[in-house]
């Protein structure tokens, strides 16, 4: 499928799936991850002690599905916080994630502009990341950006 661009607030789309990058070190400190712990405590204490059992590497996903239904995918852009995001843990992450949705019956998955913002990648860089990926997968990723970025 192809990559949708919108401006806007990617919480208040709609989507039945959401995604957002992080890091391998249980901190979710800032950004818009800090807006999906505050959203998701549960989530988060399920994502922070798997990277304290050392379970989530660069390029892995961590799926975990709200009670109302909404599916967060974590994907592990970074090994820690800051500029460090790598464009192969953004295809790893992202590809695994493409195909647990497609198994989960998820046709499109909301996602900000992951690892150009605190991970410190060109936009650029990532957009032909995911355009490639999701060029081989019936669900559509939908990058929602904020005003201005």
């Amino acid at each position: 499928m192809t990559v949708e661009y919108r401006t806007g607030d990617l919480f208040a789309q709609g989507f039945r799936a959401l995604a957002h990058g992080c890091n391998c070190r249980g901190v979710m400190g800032a950004g818009i991850a800090r807006e999906f712990r505050r959203r998701w405590p549960a989530m988060y204490n399920t994502y922070r002690k798997a990277c304290q059992d050392r379970l989530v590497q660069p390029g892995d996903m961590l799926p975990w599905q709200a009670p109302d239904g909404t599916m967060i995918y974590n994907l592990a852009t970074q090994d820690r916080p800051g500029p460090h995001a790598t464009l192969q843990a953004i295809r790893t992450s992202v590809a695994v994630m493409l195909n647990d949705a497609e198994h989960a019956g998820i046709d499109r998955i909301g996602l900000p502009r992951i690892g150009a913002g605190i991970g410190g990648l060109p936009w650029p860089d990532v957009t032909a990341v995911l355009e490639d990926i999701a060029g081989s997968s019936p669900v559509r990723l939908v990058v929602v950006s904020l005003p201005g970025a």
